[in-house]
């Protein structure tokens, strides 16, 4: 009875085992559902997982020894008494779900029955190999897992010294050596990437004639021979280190998730990308092209990221008090770009011609006017395609809504020429590329064409009434490629009696000029 009861305790207990892991990974799954929506794209970085440095498949791994005692005790002809067993093991990863461990026991059984006098003492050593299988391994949910449940069966060698008496025996010495087998079922929990513990318990039988000699006596009480042989029991407690350098090897595979090393990959891609899209001094052009990555705000760079030097005197135009005037051989520039020492110019002065001036001849020549034709059509479902053709657009950096220098020129030519047509209306919407959510985008398109509306009224007077707000979000993109420049832009068209200006996007909170 009580050999059935042993086995039936150790079978509930892997039941439970597995039953648990079960519930646990259907209660993950139903968690990670919730909370996917916000979760960060950034990958978990936790210190403990050092795994995610292997950047091979199956990475070399530690070696466990672990110490291990409990309670130690021999189901057979005699009413078992508690015992007491310790020793250790060695534990090597095979891959991910198999591994091999070694194990060593010292362990020491009595018992004695409440009536006809039967008692005995057990003195047992054995040495074990066994296959342990890890049941959760296959399990992605996470990089490093916390609990580990396994089963395992392995075989090896023991030698044991029985005492036994009866009422008519005196006491006898049996010393006797025979081949085991040994199943079993646990779990561990990781306390860090170096020490774990765990809850297990084994059953070994013996095999041959000894198999029911570990209590001493092959008879049961009434005087038959037993049926079944004796089984050894072992509940155990154990404390784990994982051995070796942690910079060359990772903890043990079983405690880790073989896709690790996949989304790792796909972790430093999304790093990879967030670099390449950068744009570190919001001047329009990304890092990985930018020749001057430190360019000052709002200041005017060519396609290379570099300041403009439109004279090429060595100093860039936003420092230049004559920015388009080159110096002629023999010629000196001061700090300001200004020739020190003009040669062969008329009237001996520099020659040089202001920025400020430059604007007021470009505004001097596109004094433009509409003419009677176009006014006609003013209000026609045409007129877009009439008019777009000579209103410019805007363009922006990167996750930004501030209105660049070299820009100003181009919106000083529609203030002239809306000044000049006084009944003139314009729609200024607002696009941004397919780059961040979209949320963001509807916000960061409604500020492009918010700032362009300010700036026209600000600094060139226009009425505000006179000017349409939309905006258009990631939607009506130029080019198919996604972070795309020409699709982070600001255009215009003559507006007609249907356009009205838009609300600003749902949940929508100002932000700053430069974006993030």
């Amino acid at each position: 009875m009580v050999k059935r009861t042993t086995l039936l305790l150790f079978l509930l207990v892997a039941l439970v085992g597995s039953v648990h892991a079960q519930k646990k990974k259907s209660n993950k799954k139903k968690t990670d559902k919730k909370t996917a929506t916000t979760k960060s794209r950034t990958k978990d970085k936790d210190k403990d997982n050092n795994n995610s440095k292997f950047g091979v498949a199956t990475p070399k791994d530690m070696l466990e020894l672990g110490m291990h005692g409990g309670v130690f005790f021999v189901a057979g002809d005699v009413t078992p008494e508690a015992g007491f067993g310790g020793g250790l093991h060695f534990r090597k990863a095979l891959d991910y779900v198999f591994s091999l461990r070694g194990d060593v026991l010292f362990g020491e059984a009595k018992g004695m029955n409440a009536t006809g006098f039967r008692q005995f003492t057990n003195q047992y050593y054995s040495a074990t190999v066994l296959g342990v299988i890890s049941l959760n391994s296959v399990r992605f949910d996470k990089a490093v897992r916390k609990v580990n449940f396994y089963a395992l069966a392995g075989a090896g060698g023991n030698n044991f010294e029985v005492k036994y008496e009866t009422e008519r025996t005196p006491l006898v010495r049996s010393r006797e050596f025979a081949p085991h087998i040994t199943i079993g079922a646990g779990m561990a929990f990781r306390l860090s990437p170096r020490i774990n513990i765990s809850l297990e318990n084994q059953a070994t039988s013996v095999f041959g004639a000894r198999s029911d000699l570990l209590d001493g006596y092959n008879m049961e009480g009434n005087g038959s021979r037993s049926v079944f042989g004796d089984m050894l029991n072992y509940a155990r407690l154990g404390i784990n280190f994982n051995l070796g350098s942690r910079s060359k090897l990772s903890e043990p595979l079983y405690w880790i998730n073989p896709l690790d090393v996949v989304l790792k990959d796909i972790s430093e891609l999304k790093d990879k990308q967030d670099i390449v899209l950068e744009d570190s001094d919001k001047d329009g052009v990304l890092d990985i092209i930018d020749q001057e990555q430190n360019t000052p705000p709002d200041v005017p760079v060519d396609t290379k990221g570099r300041t403009l030097d439109s004279d090429r005197d060595g100093i860039a135009d936003y420092k230049d008090m004559e920015p388009y005037n080159p110096p002629r051989p023999g010629e000196v520039v001061n700090a300001s770009g200004v020739i020190e020492n003009p040669i062969n110019r008329p009237g001996g002065g520099g020659g040089g011609v202001t920025e400020d001036r430059v604007i007021e001849l470009i505004d001097e020549r596109i004094d433009v006017k509409i003419d009677e034709k176009f006014k006609e059509l003013r209000l026609t479902e045409n007129v877009g395609s009439v008019a777009e053709w000579f209103l410019p657009m805007i363009h922006f950096g990167v996750d930004a809504s501030t209105v660049k220098y070299s820009d100003y020129g181009t919106l000083a030519s529609i203030a002239q020429m809306m000044k000049g047509n006084a009944q003139l209306r314009l729609v200024v919407i607002g696009f941004t590329d397919e780059t961040g959510q979209e949320e963001r985008n509807n916000a960061l398109s409604y500020d492009r064409a918010r700032e362009v509306i300010d700036h026209l009224v600000v600094y060139h007077g226009i009425g505000r009434g006179r000017l349409v707000l939309q905006w258009q979000g990631q939607n009506k993109a130029l080019v198919p490629t996604a972070s795309s420049y020409v699709n982070r832009r600001v255009e215009f068209r003559v507006a007609t009696s249907e356009d009205v200006e838009m609300d600003p996007p749902e949940g929508y909170e100002a932000t700053t000029s430069d974006g993030y």
